[in-house]
């Protein structure tokens, strides 16, 4: 056997963040959910503007959409699905109505390397409005509290260290966080006064981008797995004593995917209007599955040993080519994606097995990744 290592495509892979998408977005996902469930369940698409319906077939890949403001999660899934015409799909991560920015859409056999996705860092742009605090945390809530204070430059800088690396957050209370059984954002609009306690997050990197004026100030975070940037900015408006919320957001990092990897919805529609004239190919859209995978090592298998694991079953590893460590792996056999797998014992034992037999990636965006 012989082991290579994946590249990276950032400088280090870290956690998942619920954080700047509003959670409140969760709730409008969840309608179109079920909007959306009738059609699920049939298994058949919905006739547009009079067309005939279109077989789904199997497309497997990553499309980083570049969501613009408006939209959710929920429905850039669908239009994404859509368009390819893919019997699966799914998103790496809610990013609120409100914002813009990366959203990771997984295709067929991706959709079963999300969580590697999810537990990658997230880098976000957004602007504070100084002088209200309201009960989302964004321009959505209604004012809570005011003040005429405006913060100086220097006050700003001089917090920043305070919410960097590992720090205490209480999240917002439209948050989808579950409350004896209920989502703190459902209690929320009730009424309710939701206790939710403060839990440890970790804040890579903070920092002041610009004060466009002195009711307004930009910041950049990259942070893990959990941190609500809405909280971010309440917590340092509290700090200041002049309160704040978010006014702008924009995902630009989720796990290995950058700006660079961003699709515009128009640019993907186009890209398909294309491909259905014959002038191209949706591959060409496509990242390829182990993009996802980019952070934990590859092994590369031989036929064989890729039939074995194929079935399910383990592989033994020994040889002066046998790996000596332990742990997750994605395994390719004559470079192409086989399966996941972990590595224990003296032995190769596969967890996730991908079928990738339909639309992928093109060669040009599989090499991209390489």
């Amino acid at each position: 056997m012989i082991v290579t290592t994946a590249n990276d495509m950032i400088e280090a892979p870290i956690g998942d963040s619920n954080g700047a998408e509003k959670n409140i977005s969760s709730h409008a996902d969840a309608a179109a959910a079920r909007h959306d469930e009738p059609h699920a369940r049939s298994g058949k698409q919905p006739r547009q503007n009079n067309q005939p319906r279109r077989d789904k077939r199997d497309v497997h890949g990553w499309v980083v959409l570049d969501k613009p403001i408006g939209m959710t999660s929920t429905h850039a899934v669908a239009v994404v699905k859509r368009l390819f015409s893919a019997k699966r799909a799914g998103h790496a991560g809610t990013l609120d109505p409100l914002a813009s920015g990366g959203l990771p859409i997984a295709l067929g056999e991706a959709t079963k390397t999300v969580p590697f996705v999810m537990d990658g860092r997230k880098r976000y742009r957004f602007t504070v409005a100084w002088g209200e605090e309201r009960d989302t945390d964004d321009t959505e809530g209604r004012a809570v509290k005011t003040s005429e204070l405006r913060p100086s430059t220097e006050a700003i800088l001089a917090l920043l260290p305070r919410f960097t690396g590992l720090i205490e957050q209480t999240p917002p209370q439209y948050s989808a966080i579950k409350v004896q059984g209920e989502r703190a954002y459902d209690l929320a609009r009730d009424g309710e006064t939701v206790d939710l306690k403060p839990r440890p997050v970790e804040i890579h990197h903070l920092s002041l981008v610009e004060q466009p004026d002195s009711s307004h100030s930009v910041f950049e975070a990259e942070c893990g797995k959990g941190t609500y940037v809405r909280a971010l900015a309440r917590d340092i408006g509290r700090l200041l004593g002049c309160f704040g919320h978010i006014c702008a957001l924009r995902r630009t990092l989720v796990g290995p995917f950058g700006e660079a990897d961003m699709i515009p919805l128009e640019q993907l529609e186009a890209l398909c209007d294309r491909a259905a004239s014959g002038e191209g190919s949706l591959a060409d859209a496509l990242m390829p599955v182990e993009t996802a995978l980019d952070d934990i090592p590859a092994l590369a298998v031989t036929r064989a040993d890729a039939a074995r694991l194929h079935r399910g079953q383990a592989v033994l590893l020994r040889g002066r080519d046998a790996p000596n460590s332990s742990g997750t792996v994605y395994v390719t056999v004559a470079g192409r994606l086989l399966a996941l797998a972990e590595i224990g014992n003296g032995e190769l034992i596969p967890k996730r097995v991908f079928n990738l037999t339909g639309l992928t990636a093109s060669s040009a965006r599989s090499n991209e990744s390489v």
